[in-house]
């Protein structure tokens, strides 16, 4: 089974997924961060592959994906980073990044060499939920890799459920239609949007992400789907800490009180 799949399965709350851009704020930090992340307690990671135009990132993550731009960070080095990650690291790893940099790899080489290193699934921001089903699901399937869609509280209705019936993995509810970035609570309409989703009765389980950086937001997100996504709030840490993934990622987890 997919370790996406088998982490609901047998952890369907309170789940913790951490964001981290590769390359930053060191070029060869990547398995360290991935290891020390898993050493404390984090359920899922995101690996974030730099673009130089991140359109659905707020200023922390943009700054990121420049720096390790500039490292000399690639998606070719990446997948170089991540050859030997599944000897000690067993919880559900995922790429997230925009589709230029994969379509420039190769959709299908992309898929192969993510299962040589052991990845789950990818999440792509800018893929539209149309092109996936026509030119991409077939190949993603037939590798056992997981494209996670995201909505928002734009989506419709029809549209999340058609989500909902043709994907697999879980749902990436992105809590409003901002861009990322910390914010130190959830307001009213954001809180119905959740309730609005969690009425639907999805087959999926759902995450939510984009703000969550506090106790608060934390707790709304786990209250309301499987878990929470962090990213801005780690990223900021993690070069507050100069690039020591274990002292991030308990001042994180101090942060939201888990």
């Amino acid at each position: 089974m997919n370790r996406i799949n088998q982490l609901f399965q047998n952890n369907p709350h309170d789940l913790l997924s951490v964001y981290f851009c590769a390359g930053c704020p060191t070029l060869d930090n990547t398995a360290h961060v991935i290891r020390a992340l898993q050493q404390n307690g984090v359920d899922m990671i995101e690996i974030g592959i730099p673009f130089s135009d991140p359109m659905a990132d707020g200023v922390v993550i943009q700054d990121a994906a420049t720096r390790a731009l500039r490292n000399g960070i690639s998606l070719r080095l990446l997948f170089e980073q991540l050859q030997d990650i599944r000897r000690d690291v067993h919880i559900p790893l995922i790429l997230m990044g925009y589709l230029n940099p994969i379509m420039q790899y190769g959709f299908d080489a992309f898929c192969r060499q993510c299962v040589a290193c052991g990845i789950d699934g990818v999440i792509i921001p800018d893929l539209p939920f149309r092109d996936y089903e026509a030119s991409y699901k077939d190949i993603a399937l037939s590798y056992d890799l997981r494209v996670i869609m995201l909505i928002t509280p734009e989506t419709s209705e029809e549209r999340v459920r058609q989500i909902d019936a043709h994907t697999d993995g879980f749902i990436y509810m992105v809590s409003s239609a901002a861009t990322t970035g910390a914010q130190k609570d959830f307001d009213a309409c954001k809180r119905a949007y959740f309730k609005k989703i969690d009425d639907m009765h999805l087959r999926n389980p759902r995450m939510i992400g984009f703000g969550i950086s506090n106790r608060p937001t934390f707790e709304a997100a786990c209250n309301n789907a499987s878990g929470a996504i962090i990213g801005s709030r780690f990223v900021t840490l993690l070069n507050q800490f100069e690039g020591d993934a274990d002292k991030a990622i308990k001042a994180l987890k101090h942060d939201i009180g888990r």
